[in-house]
């Protein structure tokens, strides 16, 4: 028999679900645990002076009907229609929560401002507002990308520019090497180099199919501040050409000849320390460009304009134009400024016609509408700056500034002279021709670019 039952209202009912009688565990009167006590008036969540809620009653279970104990199986209130979580006044429902804004609530008399927002529920203004960026601030952080894209693209474009140059160690010293005068003095090349161009080019171009490289042209460009002058050096100017060392690594005594050959015998190198030696003039920079990089600078930019002053037929280069302005592209050009057949003082004729041609190149090369254009600019720099050749120091600034003199140049600020000749058709001792400098008006010459002096007008 089980004594603990004894004495509790029911005869013994088991309060896990058996089959004897007896009241609702736990009950008022039941002998077990008290039913709990109404809250205190200040801890009611209904507000102060509002009616505590009721507490639910016991009820007793019908005969026969199983004891429900809280946690084991279905309750009352719980899942069942019109007795559902939160119904006061329902056996087994909980005090209801108030809704927001309800006195006491969330949002109600008495509430603080700002106060929590059920899932779902309408937003405050000011939630609203921090849930999104303001315009301008959108249009700060837009505006500041696109500097950082374009930074970190110009310094990309500024490196992969200046890998293209090709730099050659041309500017050595030597004893007895001028001293550094003022401004910027660069030595400009043509070569008549056929490197980079098919057989089929150089029929195209009427370039013969010679090796190696001789100088088609080569001028002295100074910078200063008073004005840019480009100077041509006539290339069969009869000059002294240093002792040096040859192709085969054996020294060759100094010797005179014409200054092409000092080019052919020791390329950029020697040619620059007979330059220098014959002029006093220190160089401190060089550049260089053969066929195919001159046609490629010229293609890129779209062609050069210029005006042809009378019609110009030459079967050697492969010229044939008519009088009047017109552009020129990379093969019109080549041939342009390598043709003298046509010209009364042959060489030096071609030379004016190369640095008028040089002078709208620049123009052309430099204005917006070319560096600004990655149509153009890109392909310049690859066929331009691929096919160059510049001196240890030379960098994309240098450059730049050798672009802008010489576009001054052809703009009417700077002058374009040749060196003062005395004798065109000087015959030299092995009964050569070539052409001998008034020594008298070329030191005048040559003493103006060292000090950056005004340049006089001599011929």
């Amino acid at each position: 028999m089980n004594t603990w039952q004894e004495g509790r209202p029911g005869g013994g009912g088991n309060p896990y679900g058996g089959n004897g009688g007896g009241g609702a565990a736990y009950g008022p009167g039941s002998g077990g645990p008290a039913a709990e006590p109404p809250l205190p008036a200040g801890l009611n969540p209904r507000g102060p002076g509002a009616q505590a809620p009721r507490q639910p009653q016991p009820q007793g279970r019908p005969q026969g009907q199983p004891q429900q104990t809280p946690g084991y199986g279905p309750a009352q209130g719980y899942g069942q229609p019109g007795q559902g979580y939160g119904q006061p006044g329902q056996p087994g429902a909980r005090p209801s929560v108030p809704a927001q804004g309800g006195p006491g609530g969330p949002g109600g008399p008495g509430s603080a401002p700002g106060g929590p927002i059920t899932p779902g529920g309408p937003q405050s203004p000011a939630t609203a507002r921090s849930g999104r960026w303001p315009r301008r601030r959108i249009i700060k952080w837009s505006v500041f990308g696109v500097l950082i894209a374009l930074m970190v693209t110009t310094v990309s474009t500024w490196f992969w520019a200046d890998s293209k140059l090709n730099h050659e160690s041309v500017l050595a010293d030597y004893p007895g090497r001028p001293a550094a005068g003022k401004g910027t003095n660069w030595l400009i090349v043509g070569s008549d180099s056929r490197n980079g161009l098919s057989d089929s080019q150089e029929e195209d171009l009427h370039t013969g199919h010679a090796g190696g490289k001789r100088s088609d042209s080569m001028m002295i460009l100074h910078v200063g501040d008073n004005g840019n002058t480009l100077m041509s050096i006539p290339r069969d100017s009869w000059v002294p050409i240093p002792e040096h060392t040859g192709e085969n690594g054996k020294p060759v005594k100094a010797t005179t000849s014409k200054i092409n050959s000092a080019f052919a015998s020791g390329g950029g190198k020697l040619l620059a320390q007979t330059v220098e030696t014959n002029t006093g003039i220190r160089i401190d920079h060089y550049a260089e460009i053969g066929f195919a990089g001159f046609v490629g600078i010229v293609d890129s930019v779209g062609g050069v304009d210029m005006c042809i002053e009378q019609d110009v037929q030459d079967k050697d280069s492969g010229l044939d134009l008519k009088a009047g302005c017109q552009s020129l592209n990379g093969t019109q050009a080549l041939a342009f400024v390598r043709q003298r057949h046509q010209m009364a003082d042959q060489d030096l004729g071609r030379m004016r016609n190369q640095q008028k041609f040089l002078g709208a190149l620049a123009k052309q090369a430099a204005s917006p509408a070319t560096v600004l254009n990655p149509f153009t600019f890109y392909p310049l720099v690859s066929s331009g700056l691929g096919t160059l050749i510049v001196d240890d120091d030379a960098g994309l600034t240098d450059l730049g500034s050798l672009f802008l003199a010489m576009k001054d140049v052809n703009g009417g600020s700077g002058k374009s002279i040749t060196v003062p000749i005395a004798n065109p058709d000087f015959k030299t001792n092995t009964g050569e021709s070539a052409v001998k400098w008034d020594t008298a008006k070329a030191k005048q010459v040559f003493d103006a670019f060292k000090n950056d002096t005004a340049v006089p007008d001599v011929k």
